[in-house]
């Protein structure tokens, strides 16, 4: 008999007097459940090609996949997102159609730094333009898209960022 439930090995102790209804409770396993933390590595795969669209900037393709429901601001496991991605990279196709679907322009990612920053970083002005566009503040992450521009002595950057 085990004290702590009143029951044999191998039975189940009684519900709760309270509970009418029979029923397992929210937390009681499934046969066939899988581990709360275990990933499909179809989900991977999806994901890892999606992150690999926003890197190659294929517009077209990610836009699709966003528009059938993917997540516009996934973030991979270093936070950093489609739109980050896609802005590091240089692809402004790709940044504006993610912008339009509704990206986070000052997301930041796990280094707290931002797709502008990335984008002054490498020096990528159509990038810079379209995120501008949609309201990205260069004042935002650590280092900012301010202080990147003032790291690598871009004082046009700095005059555009009203922070000359």
């Amino acid at each position: 008999m085990n004290p702590t439930y009143g029951t044999t090995r191998g039975e189940h102790p009684e519900p709760h007097p309270a509970d009418t209804s029979g029923a397992p409770g929210p937390d009681a396993p499934t046969p066939d459940a899988p581990a709360p933390d275990a990933v499909d590595p179809e989900v991977v795969a999806l994901a890892t090609r999606l992150f690999g669209l926003a890197r190659s900037g294929e517009t077209d393709a990610l836009a699709a996949y966003v528009d059938a429901g993917v997540p516009v601001n996934l973030a991979n496991d270093k936070g950093d997102t489609l739109l980050m991605l896609a802005a590091y990279h240089g692809h402004a196709g790709a940044v504006r159609a993610l912008l339009e679907r509704g990206a986070e322009p000052d997301r930041p990612n796990d280094r707290h730094q931002t797709p502008l920053a990335g984008a002054v970083f490498k020096g990528e002005d159509e990038v810079m333009e379209a995120l501008l566009a949609a309201g990205a503040d260069p004042h935002a992450g650590s280092p900012s898209a301010v202080d990147t521009a003032r790291i690598f002595g871009k004082p046009e950057l700095l005059a555009r960022f009203g922070a000359a």
